[in-house]
């Protein structure tokens, strides 16, 4: 049987935390002899000195350091059992699948996830990166929850989101940037175009422009922002997504005739909002929002 309970360990805890008896006392709303009183049976139980006093301070000792780090795993997992009891009892799932387009901002999706795992920190999600109907394909077999893809969905819920903006690009010294005159489609002909390829299984589509004779297809929006950066050839790339590569003039805006930006819609989806539970709500919840802060042409 333990000798020891758990708030005990926790005012052992306040008082290290807030540097004294009396300063614990005053935030845990416990009275100083109560504190003093749990410490001392620690240190009976356990046969060590957790504390000394050095003038008028109260300094832990070296074994009491070694008891807190102890003390503060055993403190934690119990929240964490607590907190899982809750979420049982709420009925709030433990997982969230989500399929996202590689064309959606990044930035705004983590910050949009770690709000979302601040209400839920049990909440385990897993993100599926996707290309073109991937999301959909994911959302429409069941291996994802909640969908942002670039194409509605055949059943279910399916909202507008944002607008994606696209410009066209290329390294610096890449040839195209040579031309005297504004780009014609004519000139992208004779030059390679790195495309993206549909992370689907089945039914795959194809995006953009693909005029270009010369092609390599890749299967990651990263692979394709750092072939172009190395001058391996041109694409409509997400603006969003190459901010830093055009302010250190890794990447230049192609001067075309006309096209020179694109734009694609994203789209939020999923197959039931009565499955929906909580942590999926509020995911979606921020999504609106932190898209409508950010502005992105919704």
């Amino acid at each position: 049987m333990l000798r020891i309970t758990l708030e005990q360990w926790r005012m052992f805890r306040a008082v290290v935390e807030h540097g004294g008896f009396n300063q614990a006392a005053q935030k845990i709303y416990k009275s100083q002899s109560s504190i003093h009183n749990s410490v001392g049976k620690i240190e009976a139980a356990l046969g060590v000195k957790l504390f000394t006093i050095a003038g008028r301070k109260t300094v832990i000792t070296e074994a009491g350091e070694m008891m807190l780090r102890r003390a503060n795993y055993l403190l934690d997992e119990a929240a964490k059992i607590e907190a899982i009891g809750q979420t049982l009892s709420e009925g709030i799932e433990s997982k969230l699948r989500i399929a996202v387009d590689e064309i959606f901002p990044q930035a705004l999706l983590y910050k949009v996830l770690n709000n979302t795992s601040a209400m839920y920190p049990l909440l385990r999600i897993e993100l599926y990166e996707s290309i073109l109907t991937g999301a959909n394909e994911l959302l429409e077999n069941t291996s994802a929850d909640i969908a942002i893809s670039g194409f509605t969905g055949k059943t279910g819920f399916s909202e507008e989101l944002c607008n994606i903006e696209f410009t066209a690009v290329a390294h610096p010294e890449h040839a195209l940037h040579s031309i005297p005159r504004p780009i014609t489609l004519e000139d992208l002909k004779s030059h390679r175009q790195i495309v993206l390829r549909d992370s689907a299984s089945y039914n795959k589509q194809d995006g953009g422009w693909l005029g270009a004779d010369q092609r390599w297809t890749v299967s990651h929006m990263r692979t394709s922002i750092d072939m172009i950066s190395n001058g391996l050839g041109f694409a409509w790339l997400p603006s969003t997504a190459i901010t830093s590569q055009l302010a250190d003039n890794r990447l230049k805006p192609l001067n075309l005739s006309h096209n020179c930006k694109r734009s694609a819609m994203l789209h939020l989806l999923f197959k039931d909002s009565d499955r929906l539970g909580p942590a999926a709500r509020t995911f979606i919840g921020e999504l609106r929002y932190q898209v409508m802060q950010a502005d992105l042409d919704c």
